[in-house]
């Protein structure tokens, strides 16, 4: 079945627009697929640029979460240090947020900056990943922000995961890379 381009909806047959964003169908979109090699393993997007597959995106994400939760551990201890020893008494920083955890708004602003600033956070470097736009081209700090949203907080992870796995499986977005209009490519 094809698919549009922009938006990853899948197309009636003969359809001239994609019925969901409007985008003109071209040939090689409205040809059915004929062959075993068109279903290829790895998504290809435009630019020639190839999907990141999930188990990779979660590697890169674990790797992050354990480095900054490792470096806000150490941060916390030696503040917990400091406030025995200056007769604070023991406090931990992360008591101040009982809502939302220091540590996930710690990893959103990291996600942010990192991938606004070169696309890659340090588990996407050693993954080999990117985020980028749709047509490959680098993200702003507005579009970093967006989709760090969905992944730096747990609970909104969980939803953003099994929305995107559902409803955007061609491109395999999570729903914040759709409203954010990026994706994760392998850099090669």
């Amino acid at each position: 079945m094809p698919y549009c381009k922009k938006c990853g909806n899948e197309l009636p047959e003969g359809a001239k627009h994609c019925p969901v964003c409007g985008t003109p169908v071209t040939a090689e979109a409205a040809a059915p697929a004929t062959s075993v090699t068109q279903a290829a393993p790895e998504a290809q997007v435009a630019s020639g640029l190839t999907l990141a597959f999930w188990g990779e995106r979660f590697v890169a994400w674990l790797i992050d979460a354990i480095l900054v939760t490792v470096v806000m551990s150490v941060i916390s201890g030696i503040i917990g240090i400091i406030g025995f020893f200056s007769g604070f008494g023991f406090f931990n920083i992360l008591n101040w947020f009982p809502v939302v955890s220091l540590n996930g708004i710690v990893i959103f602003f990291y996600w942010m900056f990192m991938e606004a600033s070169n696309g890659q956070s340090i588990g996407k470097m050693v993954m080999r990943l990117k985020v980028t736009r749709l047509d490959g081209s680098p993200i702003n700090m507005g579009e970093a922000a967006i989709e760090s949203i969905g992944k730096a907080f747990f609970p909104i992870l969980v939803l953003d995961c099994i929305i995107g796995w559902l409803a955007y499986p061609q491109k395999r977005q999570r729903l914040f890379n759709y409203l954010s209009q990026t994706i994760v490519v392998k850099v090669t």
